[in-house]
């Protein structure tokens, strides 16, 4: 069997590379699963080990491969460290104010609602000293003021928290994101932010470039919206500037359901649309003038046109990071053009992916990442598949014959089913693990809403930004408008369709890393033994169901407790201020009940001394009073408390209080046979540099009427 495997794998030497990024980020998830933060010799030490492995162990063979693996592992592991400690800056390690913030703005987020949200590069927090300030703060203000632009110095009375620990252990961590993006607090200002009287001058360099970029993106956007108002508009400034803030909710989630949200999000179909067209028309131009054509290779010029184009979309479009990502893939696929390499190869791929996870490892967690790089892989992988069977049987490529424009139509949208089904596939687990659902009829609402969005509204959308300096986007605009119209229509009338959302419970990480690692084994490797993947995807699935859920959840600030029923469902003892924290628990769920629905506390029984509820035959108390907790302490299993615990309190299997909350964050409990076990969300994260106390929850309590803000925060900060 050894023999086998060192054969097959000699066999698919030409494909040895595309593993690279794979293994380097195998070794950036391993950086990133340790339990406590490796100091940074720590970390280098394994690089400069296999590296000595490497140059004293074979040349070629299966033992230079071993040795190369051994090495982009340690690479990994290495390159998100030296990350982590480039983008070290100071988090807030408590909830203070209302306090003053100076800074400058270094973004500007319109609400679909009232308000917006700031991005401040921080200058000055009046109760911190300089060392405490975080590089930057993200504020909701419930005021707009509409003459801001970034690079404008302002200042903001708000009330500031560290960003939020996760709703329960092993959900998505915002902290962790907001660490490697310089975010040290987020917070909620109950006014608007006005300009201060700060030079602008001493603004970082880098700051005054990205805000010159900023407001001609804001200008664009004016233009836009002033064309085409309403939600049609918004729409319009999402897909040309990436300003997403003025869509409302329900149109997100129509466009959600359907299957269509990927074009609202700046990415690769865009990216490929807009530079596609770019070099078609550079190149068609070019053709028609003879004495260029005859004499210069203007593909390649076509080529370096569409990259420049691609870097002006880039950088209008906000510099969003999935349109980074975009961007980078895209331009190696017209520098394999301008090298007379194949554009649509596996190896640009991978060289994409490679260069991304070099300079922004923590992109390894991103949903975008990693559901993008998984359609592109399986849709090249087909491409390829389907490229290699043509040049087989070259009889039965030459005997195709076009059945006029109804085949070419026919073949159109037969492609796009094709690359719909492949790429729906390859991101299926991801959306399942990630977003605990499943769009049904995506290939429905692709096969309308794609050839829409090609032919018309990004076409439309390039014209428009032609004309724009010459004050003729109008016309434009308005054709682009008609398609978005179009395009909503059909996400709003699919998403209606009965059962559009399939609600999945969440997946445990075993069973969704099987499902990748065989898909890549079936998508990377060229010979027959790629069937083999199929092994670890099956397996996956059958894995994918023995998930447990948590039979107690207590949430990050003590005043959400939910317990699950005989049915299955979570019943909530839910407090004001805890509807976003339920909302994320039922999501986790693969619930579909609103959160007003699930806080309904059924399977309580309250009274002015507490609550009680059981659970697999052992009894969940929430006391209100001092004589409840007495009697709690001596019958209930599970107890617990808004503040901390009494001495003497000993008898329950588990006793969670306000200092438990504030220390180790959300808790999951588990009973089986009478025992209890217990998970935390700070368990779960580790001791790392995002893992700062969470002020969710601080052990001295909140202020009752502060919880409807911390909600609101919590909402807003955790979007993307």
């Amino acid at each position: 069997m050894a023999g086998a495997l060192v054969r097959n794998l000699e066999a698919e030497q030409e494909r040895w590379f595309l593993w690279l990024p794979v293994l380097f980020g195998a070794g950036i998830a391993l950086y990133f699963s340790l339990p406590v933060e490796p100091s940074t010799p720590a970390a280098l030490l394994p690089v400069g080990a296999a590296l000595a492995l490497r140059v004293a162990g074979r040349r070629r063979g299966t033992g230079a491969l071993l040795g190369a693996a051994l090495l982009a592992l340690a690479c990994g592991v290495a390159a998100a460290k030296l990350r982590t400690e480039a983008v070290r800056a100071p988090v807030l390690q408590r909830q203070i104010g209302p306090v003053e913030v100076q800074g400058f703005v270094e973004l500007v987020e319109p609400r679909p609602v009232s308000g917006q949200r700031l991005t401040i590069r921080v200058a000055l927090i009046d109760t911190l000293q300089a060392r405490q300030w975080p590089l930057r703060v993200r504020v909701r203000a419930a005021t707009a003021n509409a003459e801001l632009s970034p690079g404008d110095a302002v200042r903001i009375r708000a009330t500031l928290t560290p960003p939020p620990w996760p709703s329960l252990p092993g959900d998505y961590d915002f902290a962790r994101a907001a660490w490697f993006q310089g975010l040290g607090a987020v917070g909620f200002a109950a006014g608007s932010a006005l300009r201060a009287d700060i030079d602008t001058d001493a603004a970082p360099l880098d700051l005054r470039a990205k805000a010159l970029v900023e407001r001609v993106r804001q200008a664009i956007g004016r233009r836009i919206v002033a064309a085409l108002p309403g939600e049609t508009g918004a729409i319009a400034n999402a897909l040309i500037t990436g300003e997403r803030g003025g869509i409302p909710e329900t149109t997100n989630q129509a466009f959600r359901a359907s299957g269509l949200f990927h074009i609202l999000s700046i990415s690769g179909l865009h990216m490929v649309i807009m530079a596609g067209a770019v070099f078609f028309l550079i190149r068609l131009s070019l053709a028609a003038i003879p004495a260029i054509a005859l004499r210069y290779p203007i593909k390649k010029w076509a080529a370096v046109g569409a990259m420049l184009g691609a870097l002006a979309y880039l950088l209008i479009s906000g510099a969003a990071f999935a349109t980074v990502r975009s961007y980078i893939m895209i331009s190696i696929m017209f520098l394999a053009v301008l090298l007379d390499r194949p554009a649509v190869a596996l190896r640009n791929v991978a060289l994409a992916a490679l260069a991304i996870l070099l300079v922004w490892p923590e992109s390894l967690f991103d949903p975008g990442f990693q559901m993008s790089f998984a359609a592109v892989v399986a849709l090249v992988s087909a491409y390829e598949w389907l490229r290699t069977r043509g040049e087989d049987r070259p009889e039965e490529r030459q005997g195709r014959v076009r059945h006029g424009a109804f085949g070419q139509v026919l073949g159109f949208l037969g492609g796009i089913a094709t690359s719909t089904l492949v790429a729906g596939l390859a991101v299926a687990p991801f959306g399942i693990y990630h977003f605990h659902n499943t769009q049904q009829y995506a290939i429905l609402a692709n096969l309308l809403a794609i050839p829409i969005c090609n032919l018309l509204v990004m076409p439309a959308g390039l014209a428009a930004l032609i004309a724009m300096p010459f004050g003729l986007e109008a016309t434009p605009l308005n054709l682009m408008g008609i398609g978005i119209d179009a395009m909503t229509w059909c996400a709003a009338t699919v998403a209606a369709l009965p059962g559009a959302v399939g609600r999945l419970p969440a997946i445990p990480a075993y069973a969704f890393v099987a499902m990748v690692a065989g898909g890549l084994w079936c998508t990377l490797w060229a010979t027959r033994w790629r069937l083999l993947g199929i092994v670890p995807i099956a397996l996956g699935l059958m894995l994918a169901p023995t998930g447990r859920r948590p039979d107690v959840l207590v949430g990050r600030a003590a005043d959400l407790v939910a317990v699950r029923g005989p049915d299955g469902a979570l019943s909530a003892l839910a407090g004001r201020g805890s509807t976003f924290e339920l909302a994320r628990w039922l999501e986790h769920d693969g619930d579909g009940r609103a959160p007003t629905e699930a806080g309904n506390a059924r399977a309580f029984r309250c009274d002015a001394e507490g609550c009680i509820a059981p659970v697999q035959g052992l009894t969940v108390a929430v006391p209100s009073t001092a004589s409840a907790l007495r009697d709690d302490c001596a019958g209930a299993a599970i107890l617990v408390l808004k503040l901390e615990r009494p001495r003497g309190c000993t008898s329950p299997a588990a006793i969670i209080d306000a200092r438990d909350i504030a220390q180790r964050g959300a808790h999951a409990l588990y009973i089986d046979g009478g025992r209890v076990r217990l998970e935390t969300v700070a368990a779960q994260r580790g001791v790392r540099p995002w893992s700062a106390p969470d002020a969710l929850a601080v052990a001295d309590g909140l202020a009752e009427q502060d919880r409807p803000i911390r909600d609101r925060r919590a909402r807003d900060a955790e979007k993307p």
